[in-house]
């Protein structure tokens, strides 16, 4: 497991940075296709809402934000998607800012209580931690676009753009953003409550250890609350008002895609208004369940649907056990096969290994031939003039016609030979 800090660079900055910054730059070949728009519209909101059911189970502090990233970075590309680029660069930035807080906050609760990380051995920390429970507290509600935070001014005029573009992709895309909203404050509010608010759950040895952090981890975080509270509100004209050319030629929108003034001007209040009402729904019912009544958490998992709906979700829809049963140990198979097949056997025995085990191997055989015995002599010697008298008068008994050149080259050597021979012997 990384370091906090080293997740909070990742997950705040090169992340989702790296990727949305290729697909902002490639908008004027992204605006002259419908397909490609529709396919990244798509997978955005789809993305948006996968992440977002994986992180309401799951019970490692770190892991419940890292969903929360791709969450995020589902909202980013379905705003490039409803070609909504400066839209999407400013949600990559508003995030850089509560997504950094709570990382280092978790980090701060980590190190501050025996290096535990899962949700279900915290609790009651607010009266131990008040200054990292005030600024993950903030970095919550930015994240689930409290109004006028700073996550609110680009998570709900992404969900907004996504209606006013009234189309297939669009409505698809505005159904599960806004779903996606209740279900982030959902988790958002979980892990503040089973952190923070319910009643002790750890060993007690370590609720004598807690402490806050010090200075150089309490002044970033102050420092980052105070940009999760007010930049959205201070920039939010700079990158997404209305005429601003803060970006000039860097974005390309084509005119017939821009709908900015429709989100802002034209959407009936209750579209405007549903992203909170769902976040609001969405943080009152986690403390209700994970604060007020816990039992009632219990009885959902005591009964088979609930189970295998936990496994689901907690299993990250399985696609881990896809991955690694159909793709990796393939794969694993695949090599093993050509490491042994192939490379410890084909190409060996045909390579330099096989050459030189095939040559010391007829080496040996024909050292056998030398017996010592003279009627053996005899024998090849008959042999061999046997088989050149045949290839002499081959032609008399088949045709040779293909195999013409090879039997004069044999019929020169064997000569060649008799020749050497019968002037050694002379000599």
């Amino acid at each position: 497991m990384m370091p906090t800090p080293v997740s909070a660079l990742i997950h705040a900055a090169t992340l989702v940075t790296a990727g949305l910054y290729l697909l902002l730059r490639s908008s004027p070949l992204l605006e002259y296709s419908s397909t490609a728009l529709l396919i990244i519209t798509l997978t955005g909101a789809t993305t948006a809402f996968f992440a977002a059911t994986c992180g309401l189970v799951q019970n490692d502090l770190k892991r419940i934000i890292a969903f929360s990233t791709i969450s995020q970075l589902g909202y980013m590309v379905m705003a490039v998607g409803l070609s909504q680029y400066n839209v999407a660069l400013m949600h990559v930035v508003n995030h850089a800012f509560f997504k950094a807080l709570l990382f280092l906050g978790a980090g701060a609760v980590i190190h501050s209580f025996s290096d535990q990380q899962d949700v279900r051995r915290f609790g009651g920390l607010i009266k131990f931690l008040p200054f990292t429970y005030t600024t993950m507290l903030v970095g919550s509600l930015s994240l689930l676009a409290t109004p006028w935070l700073t996550g609110f001014y680009s998570k709900d005029l992404i969900i907004e753009l996504a209606y006013g573009q009234y189309s297939f992709s669009g409505t698809y895309a505005f159904i599960l953003g806004s779903i996606t909203a209740g279900l982030t404050a959902f988790y958002s509010f979980r892990l503040i409550c089973l952190v923070f608010l319910t009643v002790p759950n750890g060993p007690k040895q370590s609720y004598l250890n807690v402490h806050e952090a010090n200075n150089k981890v309490i002044i970033p975080l102050f420092l980052l609350a105070l940009f999760s509270i007010f930049f959205g509100f201070i920039f939010s004209d700079l990158f997404v008002g209305i005429a601003s050319d803060f970006f000039s030629n860097a974005l390309f929108i084509k005119p017939n895609n821009i709908s900015l003034i429709e989100a802002e001007f034209s959407l009936p209040l209750f579209i405007k208004l549903l992203p909170a009402l769902l976040s609001l729904f969405g943080a009152s019912l986690a403390i209700f369940l994970y604060h007020k009544s816990p039992i009632f958490i219990i009885e959902l998992t005591d009964n088979l649907i609930g189970q295998k709906l936990y496994t689901f979700f907690n299993g990250k829809y399985f696609f881990d056990i896809i991955y690694n049963n159909y793709f990796i140990n393939k794969g694993l198979d695949l090599g093993y096969n050509i490491s042994k097949v192939l490379d410890r056997g084909i190409i060996e025995m045909v390579g330099p290994y096989g050459l030189s085990h095939t040559l010391t191997n007829t080496g040996k055989n024909i050292s056998k031939l030398d017996t010592g015995v003279i009627t053996t002599y005899s024998i090849y010697i008959t042999l061999s003039l046997l088989s050149l008298i045949f290839l002499i008068f081959a032609p008399i008994l088949i045709d040779t016609s293909l195999l013409n050149e090879i039997r004069l080259f044999i019929i020169y050597i064997a000569a060649l030979i008799i020749v050497l021979s019968s002037s050694n012997i002379k000599s």
